[in-house]
């Protein structure tokens, strides 16, 4: 099809294909819509959802091959997919939950209703109902939560020739799948084998001659996000999952992984601004609007906090015009130099590079950069601001203003994140709005303190 041509990047191929399908759609073209979806991947069907109002997505839905319901669903960002089960029968859901992963299947389950919920529960025989009974018992945010419970499992003392043939019979493994896990008669995790040392070892060795011992296992209670680094630093394709008694629960693969990073670099971006990393871009108004006043009640908050920090000066503003121009420059200054720093450490906590063992270390390096930049920027504009209104001691206000301005922001931007985290507060939700705060008044009052002292 026209979309597919290679010089095009992705996005414009995804943007061609709606604008296609849109254009059918207007047409009456609903046969031609349902035999494109038919060549698509479930992946494109699902952003060509997203990339849709709500009322469209309806339509398109209707459209898709019934047996694509449950890939597509995977795909769907959560706030998508309430929408679109919302109005589909649970007998619907049912079936489109036939051969989902248990983790998918966990996390579409949660978005549901209690009776459809308990509908497709009952629809399910009792093996899969039991496994997705456990994996909705844990955290969604843990191992347990992104776990699948498809490892297959390996005896020591069974030859590979055997093991061999036991696959041949079940004739299909379980997707990426890499490894094999060898547990003992309690199901404790011994180690794991490879695909590539079983199909390459002698039909007459048993499992335990190349069975890896030093398989480092997940805990089912840890974080995603430290499942997410410890893929990273080890590089696995897949890992097992036990509990506290290191008995096999599960696996997690990197396509499980990768979600996580994309979630997790989503939910930065979106909470600097304050929204929540499920949001859906076509929401409808009120809905959208709902979710960012709050926000923008807590961001007017403190703002009136500076403007109260200004109205301390009024007499001294009200003789001088020129400090009233020159004041958004020390605070403009002050947040862009904090905000450089919070970003520098709310990533290398993220990363895992800062911890409480080396806070100390990027507290002072940061609070000597805020320091060295602000004597490098509080000479420039001491410069500018004494040569253009011929007054020396007016550059000197504002000089010692942004100096002091900026050390504290380098402060600001270390200790606010550290402290939110010891907390358990998200800082890269709320950590911009505290040091813009922070630096606004600090800003304002040594600008304006300072100059009601040596001018008025």
């Amino acid at each position: 099809m026209r979309w597919n041509v290679p010089e095009l990047s992705e996005q414009e191929i995804s943007q061609q294909r709606l604008l296609e399908i849109n254009t059918a759609l207007d047409s009456g073209m609903f046969v031609y819509v349902r035999k494109m979806f038919q060549s698509m991947p479930a992946y494109d069907i699902a952003l060509l959802l997203e990339s849709s109002p709500a009322k469209g997505r309806t339509v398109l839905w209707q459209l898709v091959d019934p047996d694509l319901h449950g890939e597509i669903l995977e795909e769907l960002s959560e706030e998508v997919r309430k929408g679109i089960l919302k109005n589909m029968q649970p007998e619907k859901v049912a079936a489109a939950a036939e051969g989902m992963d248990i983790d998918d299947l966990a996390e579409v389950l949660r978005t549901l209703p209690d009776s459809a919920y308990n509908e497709v529960l009952d629809s399910m025989d009792a093996q899969d109902r039991t496994r997705v009974e456990q994996a909705l018992s844990y955290d969604p945010e843990t191992a347990g939560g992104i776990m699948n419970t498809d490892a297959i499992t390996l005896r020591p003392d069974v030859t590979i020739d055997v093991v061999l043939r036991y696959l041949r019979l079940k004739a299909e493994l379980p997707e990426a799948t890499d490894s094999f896990y060898v547990v003992n008669r309690d199901d404790k995790l011994i180690g794991s084998v490879s695909l590539a040392s079983l199909v390459t070892a002698r039909p007459e060795q048993t499992i335990a001659e190349i069975t890896d011992t030093e398989t480092i296992p997940v805990n089912v209670a840890m974080e995603d996000t430290e499942v997410a680094i410890m893929f990273e630093r080890h590089d696995w394709f897949s890992a097992p999952v036990v509990d506290d008694s290191n008995r096999l629960l599960g696996r997690i693969t990197i396509d499980d992984v990768v979600d996580i990073i994309r979630e997790d670099a989503e939910h930065s971006m979106m909470s600097l601004a304050g929204l929540d990393d499920e949001a859906d871009t076509f929401a409808p108004v009120i809905k959208s609007t709902q979710q960012r006043s709050v926000w923008l009640g807590v961001n007017l908050i403190t703002a009136l906090l500076a403007v109260a920090v200004s109205s301390m000066f009024e007499p001294i503003l009200a003789e001088m015009a020129i400090l009233a121009v020159l004041n958004t420059l020390v605070p403009s200054m002050g947040g862009v130099a904090g905000s450089q720093t919070l970003t520098l450490v709310i990533r290398g906590m993220a990363l895992g590079h800062i911890g409480d063992n080396n806070a100390r270390t990027i507290l002072t390096k940061e609070l000597a950069v805020g320091f060295l930049n602000g004597l490098i920027w509080s000479l420039l504009i001491a410069s500018i601001v004494s040569l253009w209104k011929q007054d020396l001691m007016l550059g000197g206000i504002i000089a010692f203003a942004m100096l002091a301005n900026l050390t504290v922001a380098g402060l600001a931007g270390v200790i606010t994140p550290l402290a939110m985290k010891r907390i358990n507060i998200d800082p890269a939700l709320a950590g911009g709005v505290i040091l813009t705060t922070i630096t606004d008044v600090v800003g304002i009052f040594a600008f304006l303190g300072t100059a009601t002292l040596l001018l008025s």
